[in-house]
C-alpha cells in the first residue's frame, strides 16, 4: 500500500475534520514567511499553528500579513497562545483569533509557567481550557506528561491533549515514553506529542508509541536546511505510524535464529 493510499484509510481526526497527515508544524523562527510556506509545503503537513501574540494574521495592516503567503483554504490555521502566562490572557487571545479568523473555533491552548523553561502552567491551563470549552471553542491543550492532567483535560472536554516530549525549543527527544504510554493507555481524544523533537527519529518514536500526531517548530525551522529536514518530518511521522500499526516484533533476551531449524536437509547436531 503507498504512503498516500495508508493516509487516506488512516485519517487523523480532530474535531471531527480528517487529516491525511499526522504532522503539525508551526511558523515561527523561519527566516521569512515565504520559507515557513515552502517548509511546511516539503513537510505535507495540513495544519500550521500560528502564534498570535507573535505573527501577523491582519491585526496589523502595515505589516506582512501570513495568511497572504499561506491560505486558510489550503491549510487548518491553528491559532496558539504562546506567550501567555495566565488563563485570562489565554482566553483573550483565543476570542481574538476568534475575531480575526472569522468565528474560527479550533484553538491550540498553551499557558506557560515560566520564561525560562516554558514549561506549561498546569492550574492556569485547566482553568482556560474549562472557559474555552463552555465559550464554544475546541481546544487542542498543550501539558505536561502528567497522566492524571491529561486525563483531566479530556474530561473538560478539550478535542486533543498534547503533552510535552521535552521542553519547547530543547530538541531533546521523548525523555519520558512512559509517562506518554501511560497517558495513552486511557486516552479517548488524540494524543499528539508537542515540543522536544529535535530530529526524524525522534518524531518516529513519539508515532511508534501510538500518539495520533506530533506538532514541531523549532526541529524545522532551526535546521541547516529547513526544507531537507521538513521532508524527513513528513517519512518520519509517516513510517512510525505504520511501524505502530504494524506491531513491533517481541523483545528478547537472546537471539531467535531468522532460518527455521525444522524441515532442513541436514538434522540438527
Amino acid at each position: 500500500m503507498s504512503k498516500e493510499a495508508a493516509q487516506a484509510t488512516d485519517p487523523l481526526l480532530i474535531a471531527g475534520r480528517r487529516y491525511r497527515s499526522r504532522l503539525i508544524v508551526g511558523s515561527g523562527k523561519y527566516r521569512d514567511f515565504e520559507q515557513n510556506r515552502a517548509a511546511l509545503e516539503a513537510s505535507g503537513a495540513e495544519i500550521i499553528t500560528v502564534a498570535i501574540r507573535r505573527v501577523n494574521l491582519g491585526q496589523n495592516r502595515d505589516e506582512p500579513n501570513l495568511l497572504e503567503v499561506i491560505s486558510p483554504d489550503k491549510y487548518t490555521i491553528l491559532p496558539n497562545t504562546a506567550g501567555c502566562y495566565d488563563a485570562a490572557d489565554a482566553v483573550r487571545t483565543c476570542k481574538m483569533a476568534r475575531e480575526l479568523l472569522d468565528g474560527h473555533k479550533l484553538v491550540k491552548l498553551e499557558v506557560l509557567g515560566d520564561r525560562k523553561t516554558l514549561y506549561p502552567n498546569v492550574t492556569e491551563t485547566l482553568k482556560a481550557a474549562a472557559t474555552l470549552v463552555a465559550d464554544g471553542f475546541e481546544v487542542m491543550v498543550y501539558t505536561s506528561d502528567d497522566p492524571l492532567v491529561a486525563r483531566e483535560l479530556e474530561q473538560l472536554g478539550c478535542v486533543s491533549v498534547m503533552p510535552l516530549g521535552a521542553p519547547i525549543g530543547s530538541g531533546l527527544g521523548i525523555r519520558n515514553p512512559y509517562n506518554i504510554r501511560m497517558i495513552l493507555e486511557n486516552a479517548t481524544t488524540p494524543i499528539i506529542v508537542d515540543a522536544g523533537v529535535g530530529t526524524a527519529s525522534d518524531a518516529t518514536i513519539a508515532m511508534e508509541l501510538g500518539c495520533a500526531g506530533v506538532l514541531m517548530n523549532t526541529a524545522i525551522a532551526e535546521a541547516q536546511d529547513p526544507l531537507l529536514m521538513a521532508a524527513a518530518m513528513n517519512k518520519a511521522v509517516a513510517a512510525g505510524r505504520e511501524a505502530f500499526l504494524a506491531g513491533r516484533m517481541p523483545r528478547r533476551l537472546h537471539s531467535s535464529a531468522s532460518s527455521p531449524e525444522s524441515g532442513t536437509f541436514f538434522p540438527p547436531l
